[in-house]
């Protein structure tokens, strides 16, 4: 496993945890509006948050473990060799797309740095914060779609999602 997949699953794991610390923030804000109508100003913007963190972290682990959604009802039906070619397509325009919003979301971050933007909320945090998930979300993605084309002329099994039929 090289250096770019333990990446991939180490911010993986980070989007795991952040997904479960979302849940417990959430819960926890349910239980002290609800029963002790106490609310909380932190676990609603915290917990967006680590959504948005959590989720851009696991794509490119998503990826190594060939679990995004995809539409293969005609790929399943050709060969290998042509399988490997539409996957290997798939992953150049994964590639292209990712390294534009990396780009552009990198643009975003930056400028929000630079002005100190905040949230506008209770909490007040800086914007740049969340939407430096973006860039760094998308460029880990481009960085492993990098890394499945170079293994994918020797791989038995080309798809890249999971299958369901």
């Amino acid at each position: 496993m090289n250096i770019i997949t333990r990446i991939s699953l180490a911010a993986g794991v980070v989007g795991a945890l952040l997904m479960a610390a979302t849940g417990a923030m959430l819960t926890y804000e349910v239980v002290a509006r609800y029963f002790f109508i106490k609310p909380t100003i932190w676990a609603a913007e915290l917990s967006q948050m680590c959504l948005i963190w959590g989720c851009f972290l696991a794509m490119a682990q998503v990826l190594t473990l060939r679990r995004h959604i995809t539409v293969n009802a005609v790929t399943n039906l050709l060969s290998v060799k042509l399988q490997k070619i539409c996957a290997a397509l798939a992953l150049i325009a994964v590639i292209v797309f990712s390294v534009i919003v990396a780009y552009w979301g990198w643009d975003i971050f930056h400028d929000s740095f630079v002005r100190g933007r905040t949230t506008g909320s209770l909490m007040n945090l800086p914007i740049w914060i969340t939407e430096l998930s973006v860039p760094v979300g998308f460029a880990l993605l481009a960085a492993q779609s990098v890394v499945e084309l170079v293994r994918l002329p020797g791989d038995s099994h080309p798809g890249l999602g999971s299958s369901h039929e």
